[in-house]
């Protein structure tokens, strides 16, 4: 495991975008899993910089995940704000691109299909909620979980409430890829960003892994990297 402290945000959302593009130098087709999110904003910021010089056409993206009964052209969905972020400012093939369905009429075979199609990741991106969150994967989730659907929390629900028009409006699950499907990419990179997500990374990375702390989990994989801002990683011992 490799932990980055970076100066500032822009500093992290930087040497991440940098790592991803030599990965993509290096492999023009990689299997690229994304991540949402606040935190992932200046990332796709900077990783859009280097398309300038690196291809992106034959990359191949899946999302981690997606609400669950909101369509893909609903402007709250997760792919619009992919859409909005990074997809539209590259020139990527749309058929590499790879979403959950969260209006599939048949949820379990839609889990089961994307569980199949993302065994293969090469660099999974990451963020990390307050409560060690991954994914739509909350505390108390089955480290051996696979792709499924997920009650979305309170607080998760009250987070994206202003998105939706009111808490009410937010969808109660939602579809994601799991912690053992995670766990089963080549690399990852997790980034944490701000004062918020210190006493999450701490969590995760001072503490034996245990399913509390969802994040935890990333100690035993072979080849992580934690990228945080200097608040971030403010409680690390």
């Amino acid at each position: 495991m490799k932990v980055i402290i970076c100066k500032n945000k822009k500093e992290g959302a930087n040497k991440a975008a940098l790592l991803v593009a030599e990965q993509i130098k290096k492999k023009n087709n990689l299997v690229l899993g994304l991540a949402t999110g606040q935190t992932m904003i200046p990332f796709y910021k900077e990783l859009i910089k280097t398309n300038k010089r690196i291809d992106f056409l034959k990359v191949k993206t899946f999302n981690l995940d997606e609400w669950c009964g909101v369509d893909h052209n609903n402007k709250n969905s997760l792919k619009s704000f992919m859409d909005k972020y990074f997809f539209s400012k590259l020139n990527i093939s749309r058929e590499n691109i790879n979403f959950l369905n969260g209006k599939s009429k048949n949820i379990k075979k839609e889990c089961e299909r994307y569980e199949k199609e993302t065994n293969g990741i090469d660099l999974q991106i990451l963020g990390i909620g307050i409560n060690g969150h991954i994914g739509f994967n909350e505390p108390g989730t089955p480290f051996n979980s696979l792709t499924n659907k997920i009650k979305i929390t309170k607080e998760i629900r009250e987070l994206y409430s202003k998105e939706f028009g009111g808490f009410n409006k937010v969808p109660k699950y939602g579809l994601t890829i799991g912690i053992k499907t995670i766990m089963r990419s080549k690399k990852i990179i997790l980034l944490a960003f701000g004062k918020s997500k210190a006493d999450a990374v701490a969590k995760s990375l001072n503490n034996k892994s245990n399913k509390k702390i969802p994040a935890s989990i990333l100690q035993k994989h072979k080849d992580v990297t934690f990228i945080l801002d200097k608040k971030a990683a403010s409680k690390l011992e």
